[in-house]
């Protein structure tokens, strides 16, 4: 069983009470109060580096990064200092999350909010949109084909915009077949952890010019940031940079005035 295989069950266990606990029929009809979705699109194409900066307190290969007791409070920084989408981890068990922290964040900015989770289930979806997400988070390698295809539908009917992440070659062709406009390259190896920076380096040309490139994990200084850049990253996600700097308003900054 594989790291992710680890962390999609934990996250089915933690869905069924959360799903017992509000149906989906109470999640629809909340949604059905709410305003339109914030489209991160056109600020992610904008001039500059875009930065989608992450809350995130812990992660299975560093664990403890930052307590973030005030997630609303980060968030505010990091919108002030640019950022062009923040993003939330939802999960609990393993990078410390809630949708409590997502619904805060929500709140306190007017910045479009990335859900970032293992979404497995269409259930996850309206779940996220009910607490003010504008992004989902949709990992190649946990989901079928149709999967895939079915949940960005879904997604856009409910004027989410997803964040496909890839990993190989095949993951990038799988995303560009279901018609993703907002592709990830996660540097992180899912098998073993490891980073190599070069990973998306060697997927970038395959996406080609249409959807917005987001280069994702090991970006730990502007350095690597214009490295990503360099490479035809249209944005970076970036989370242990930024919870652990000292100034995370002017850390966002930096990364959005990169070329």
């Amino acid at each position: 069983m594989t790291v992710l295989d680890e962390i999609i069950a934990g996250v089915v266990e933690d869905l069924e009470v959360r799903r017992a606990r509000r149906p989906l029929e109470a999640l629809v009809a909340h949604v059905e109060t709410m305003g339109p979705a914030l489209d991160p699109l056109p600020l992610l194409r904008a001039p500059g580096l875009g930065v989608i900066a992450e809350v995130k307190r812990s992660s299975p290969s560093k664990g403890a990064l930052a307590p973030i007791d005030d997630p609303a409070a980060l968030a505010t920084e990091y919108a002030a200092g640019g950022a062009s989408a923040i993003s939330v981890l939802t999960e609990s068990r393993r990078f410390g999350g809630s949708l409590a922290d997502l619904a805060a964040v929500r709140a306190a900015v007017s910045t479009p909010v990335l859900r970032k989770d293992f979404v497995v289930t269409e259930y996850q979806l309206w779940e996220g949109r009910a607490a003010g997400a504008d992004l989902a988070l949709l990992i190649v390698a946990a989901l079928s084909q149709a999967q895939l295809e079915a949940f960005l539908a879904l997604a856009g009917r409910l004027g989410i915009t997803c964040l496909v992440e890839t990993h190989t070659a095949e993951e990038v062709r799988r995303a560009l077949d279901a018609g993703a406009q907002l592709i990830g390259v996660n540097n992180r190896n899912l098998k073993t952890l490891e980073v190599d920076l070069s990973h998306f380096q060697e997927l970038a040309e395959l996406i080609g010019p249409g959807p917005v490139k987001v280069a994702e994990s090991g970006i730990l200084s502007t350095a690597d940031a214009a490295r990503m850049r360099s490479a035809g990253a249209d944005a970076v996600l970036v989370g242990e940079l930024l919870v652990r700097h000292g100034d995370p308003r002017a850390a966002v900054a930096a990364l959005r005035a990169l070329a």
